[in-house]
């Protein structure tokens, strides 16, 4: 399973969303790779929401090109509240509840 996953930098009041099959590993990945990369200036980085997106690497890739291409904080906003319901192109989000594996 491929998830879509919700990243924040309190300190900069930046987000960010990413697919992988373990969203808590690339957590990690984020807050302490030794290369300069984008997440690496905006550390440190925590996990807001986590949906399962699809089988596949590419269903993952197309939930997450879409999300970032709306360049929408206030859809990232309502991504992380956890009243919301995902509708239209986002239907098939099933959010994972925040646990860490």
């Amino acid at each position: 399973m491929y998830y879509l996953y919700i990243i924040y930098s309190e300190t900069f009041n930046r987000f960010y969303v990413g697919s992988s099959q373990a969203p808590w590993k690339r957590l990690q990945s984020h807050n302490t790779s030794k290369f300069n990369t984008y997440t690496s200036k905006y550390r440190p980085w925590v996990l807001k929401a986590v949906f399962e997106a699809g089988i596949t690497r590419g269903d993952a890739k197309k939930i997450e090109r879409f999300v970032k291409k709306q360049k929408s904080r206030t859809l990232l906003l309502k991504l992380i509240d956890e009243e919301f319901v995902p509708n239209g192109k986002l239907a098939r989000l099933v959010r994972v509840p925040q646990v860490r594996h």
